[in-house]
């Protein structure tokens, strides 16, 4: 939905990849039961935002016209509008393990970029006339697989990917951005190392080059359309357990030039300080289905645990150290019983955001809804994305 009143280009929504669907015919049931009670309940009046996981097999069917009709009605019928696509998990993503397979295929695969032109193409089928669309993604790979020959083709098929952006524009007028989330344990998975990465791989002259050649543009087109067409996701629950400043990052990559195609709304748990209790309060959120990354903060600096069991191995040498952990939680929830958030970090972030905005898109993205503690899943899944909107929209009021 559209924040504030005539003129505003600021839009809210919420990913579906909180619904466990995979397939087209689920991901299209699962529009059809959420999203009435969603708008009814935060946008009656005007139209609601959808921001759309789409799996390979569902980009597929959407590849053919009897689906993407099917999705068009949808859309005119709410009225909805899809402004952005989560690209991020290839394939199953609900009710089995994920873990690291949810990096798979990574960036180096042609796999990858070939589901990530799929949904480009959708994408500018969907999207608004006037309104910039953006695609979030893997950010490059899972680290321990990152070897040098690995990065090489993956900033490489970034820029492929980048080519096909500026073709869809030339085409059609749309302007879509791959959006790179970094997430902790992957490639990319601070902000500093996300810089570097875009100023060495991305923004370089040779970038430029390349991307001149594989889309026929001139250099210094070929530099407009780099900046236009890469840019990131912040995540703003993986920041917080990077334990990144919220103000001095977002500075960091506007000063670079890095575009936030879209904040990515969501928070962490967090133990403030790791004591003999610790193990005990986390059991609950010990689960089989996706890694949950924590990040150990101590005098000595900064330790990553790849999982929540990794790090419980090891809780004896951490006892008055704090913990963050990837394990997003409903945003509007400031502590759990258990443990505490990070609502603070997004607090600040959503506070830079309303005074002076930073991105466009506005994504609440509380996907591990299904592996949460029952405690917290009492309110039904369409209420609890109804109440994380308008939180979201009354820390955002003047």
């Amino acid at each position: 939905m559209r924040l504030g009143g005539p003129g505003c280009t600021t839009h809210l929504t919420y990913c579906t990849n909180i619904h466990a669907a995979d397939h087209w015919p689920d991901v299209l049931a699962g529009l059809h039961k959420h999203l009435p009670a969603i708008k009814r309940d935060i946008s009656p009046d005007q139209p609601l935002g959808v921001g759309l996981r789409v799996s390979a097999s569902a980009a597929a069917s959407l590849g053919e016209a009897p689906a993407l009709a099917e999705l068009q009605a949808l859309l005119r019928d709410g009225p909805y509008y899809v402004f952005t696509i989560n690209g991020f998990p290839y394939g199953a993503f609900h009710g089995e393990a994920v873990k690291e397979g949810a990096y798979r295929p990574d960036w180096s695969e042609p796999s990858r970029l070939s589901y990530s032109n799929s949904l480009a193409d959708i994408l500018a089928q969907l999207l608004p006339d006037g309104m910039n669309g953006s695609i979030s993604t893997v950010p490059g790979t899972f680290k321990p697989w990152a070897s040098d020959d690995r990065v090489e083709t993956i900033a490489d098929n970034f820029l492929r990917h980048a080519a096909h952006l500026a073709r869809i524009r030339e085409t059609t007028g749309k302007t879509i951005t791959l959006a790179l989330e970094p997430e902790p344990c992957c490639l990319l998975e601070t902000i500093a190392e996300t810089i570097q990465f875009f100023k060495g791989r991305l923004f370089s002259r040779a970038a430029e080059a390349r991307l001149a050649k594989l889309a026929d543009l001139a250099p210094g087109a070929a530099e407009s359309a780099l900046h236009r067409h890469l840019g990131l996701c912040y995540d703003v629950c993986h920041a917080a357990v990077e334990f990144e400043d919220a103000r001095t990052s977002i500075q960091a990559l506007q000063a670079t030039g890095i575009s936030i195609s879209k904040l990515q709304l969501s928070s962490a748990m967090r133990i403030a300080e790791v004591g003999p209790e610790t193990a005990q309060r986390l059991q609950a959120f010990v689960e089989p289905v996706y890694l949950h990354q924590v990040v150990e903060q101590g005098p000595d600096g900064l330790r990553r645990y790849t999982d929540l069991p990794d790090a419980l191995a090891k809780i004896e040498a951490a006892m008055g150290r704090e913990w963050r952990i990837h394990f997003h939680v409903p945003i509007f929830l400031d502590k759990m019983a258990e443990v505490g958030t990070t609502q603070g970090f997004l607090r600040d972030i959503l506070a830079i955001q309303r005074d002076a905005p930073v991105t466009q898109q506005l994504e609440v993205e509380t996907y591990t809804w299904d592996v949460l503690p029952e405690t917290y899943r009492n309110a039904g899944v369409s209420a609890a994305i109804a109440r994380e909107l308008s939180w979201v929209r009354d820390q955002l009021a003047p």
